[in-house]
């Protein structure tokens, strides 16, 4: 199926690892053209390193932190210099911290809450006002959390934040759809990320009782995740907006 990707630009922010690397990669590999970020200059230039596409080069990358108010405009620019024009935007973020809701401190709910729920929102709000005064809008898909569903043990600031974040992509989609913006989030579960694999490290046990609630019986590869995600940015997906889509191999229990 052709996905209309071809000669498109996206934004994606943490784009040089794990879900964000994916989906670039996915995108990349339709025919799109993608600027990436991430807090990691070393990152950031590995990822560009593997994003090549078949006609020269495919992605140009900046070091930049989501909870910046200066990220969405400093992305915008860049795609716009350098591939001159924006169609959408995956924003993808480290997740917090695990531990409990309850022992997490003040600043740890800061901090996630301002690269977590606010850095997303703006990113949002600011790449959505681009595109809307395009005359084919465009695409802003957030990558979630099956926690913004059912609660995760162990991740309590993401059991805290993520269902707010999913409902104001709903209420997003809303304000702009009428003129042509889509909006959409992604429920991961596990998939095998480096962040997976650690959070896996502290708790042995924990991973063996997800695999058993895994009806697939197995992790999603990343690979999986960046073509879900690839497909909902694209004009194949042009129907879709104020959807929530599990990317968890059947694990959500929840309609």
């Amino acid at each position: 199926m052709d996905l209309g990707l071809d000669g498109r630009v996206y934004l994606v922010t943490g784009g040089s690892k794990g879900l964000g690397f994916a989906t670039a990669a996915a995108l990349v590999a339709d025919g799109a053209r993608v600027v990436i970020s991430s807090r990691d200059r070393q990152n950031v230039d590995g990822a560009l390193d593997r994003l090549r596409g078949p006609d020269g080069p495919a992605a140009a990358g900046t070091v930049a932190d989501q909870a910046d108010p200066r990220t969405p405009r400093r992305l915008l620019d860049l795609a716009l210099e350098r591939f001159g024009r924006v169609d959408g935007i995956l924003i993808s973020v480290g997740g917090p911290p695990p531990g409990s809701a309850a022992s997490a401190t003040d600043e740890q709910w800061r901090d996630a809450f301002e690269s977590v729920f606010l850095g997303a929102v703006r990113c949002a709000r600011e790449v959505a006002a681009h595109l809307a005064g395009q005359e084919d809008g465009g695409a802003i898909a957030l990558v979630l959390s099956s926690s913004a569903r059912s609660p995760l043990t162990g991740l309590g600031i993401s059991n805290g934040l993520r269902p707010g974040l999913a409902m104001a992509a709903k209420d997003m989609a809303d304000e702009y759809g009428p003129r042509g913006v889509r909006v959409l989030g992604l429920l991961p579960g596990r998939i095998a990320t480096d962040r997976t694999a650690r959070l896996d490290s502290l708790d042995p046990a924990g991973r063996e009782a997800a695999l058993a609630a895994i009806p697939l019986r197995r992790y999603g590869r990343p690979e999986e995740f960046g073509r879900v995600a690839a497909f909902l940015l694209s004009p194949a997906a042009g129907y879709l907006t104020g959807s929530l889509v599990p990317v968890d191999g059947g694990a959500l229990r929840t309609p």
